[in-house]
Formats: C-alpha cells, sequence, structure tokens
C-alpha cells in the first residue's frame, strides 16, 4: 500500500493532499556534549570557597563526584555551610545533590538525574 502510494506520487497520480504529512521537532541538548554525553568532574571541597569552582562545574552540566573529607576534619561548621550553599544552589537549578558514605557527594545538573 505505501509502496503504491509512493509511486503514484513519483508517476503523478496521487495529488500532496492524499501523502501523510510528517512534522518534526528539534530538541536541544542542554548541558550535554554535542554527542550526548554527561561529562563527570571529581573534585576536593578544602575550603568554603572552593564551592563556587564546584557549582561553575554542576552550571556547565558536569556530574560532580565531590570528596568532602579533608573539610569535614578541618572544620565541622564551615562544611555545613559550605554544603548548604551547594544544596540551595543545585536544587534552584533542577538539579539534584546526594551523600554517599559519609565523605562523599554527588552533585547532578538538570540534565542528569540520581536514582536512589
Amino acid at each position: 500500500m505505501v509502496l503504491n502510494k509512493l509511486r503514484k506520487s513519483i508517476v503523478g497520480e496521487v495529488r500532496d493532499s492524499d501523502m501523510p504529512r510528517e512534522e518534526f521537532v528539534e530538541v536541544g541538548m542542554d548541558g550535554t556534549s554535542a554527542s550526548g554525553k554527561i561529562g563527570i568532574t571529581i573534585d576536593k571541597l578544602m575550603d568554603f570557597s572552593d564551592t563556587e569552582r564546584v557549582l561553575r562545574s554542576v552550571r556547565n552540566g558536569s556530574l560532580v563526584f565531590l570528596k568532602i573529607k579533608d573539610l569535614k576534619d578541618k572544620d565541622l561548621g564551615e562544611l555545613k555551610r559550605a554544603v548548604e550553599k551547594l544544596k540551595k544552589t543545585v536544587l534552584a537549578q533542577n538539579g539534584d545533590i546526594v551523600g554517599v558514605e559519609q565523605d562523599w557527594l554527588i552533585l547532578a545538573p538538570e540534565v542528569a538525574r540520581l536514582e536512589r
């Protein structure tokens, strides 16, 4: 049937209105590379000032594995302040954050989903 319609359209026996129209929508891939892959960054949180660097990676679309052990051993109050800032900013950008064991955080941009 399809081949007959195609043959008839080539010959000119079928009008354009008889042929089904297909519409395509181009979907952008925000935060990912052209190949559809997400970058993964492994980083350490040594000081509160490192939060900006980590957030920049998440804003650029990278999945960040963040080691927090060094700051936890150094200053627990500063760690709490840094984690609150990371959590607030990542969630405001529709991302996700999760703690793994006691020494690691995973921060995901909007394009990635963390399964629990």
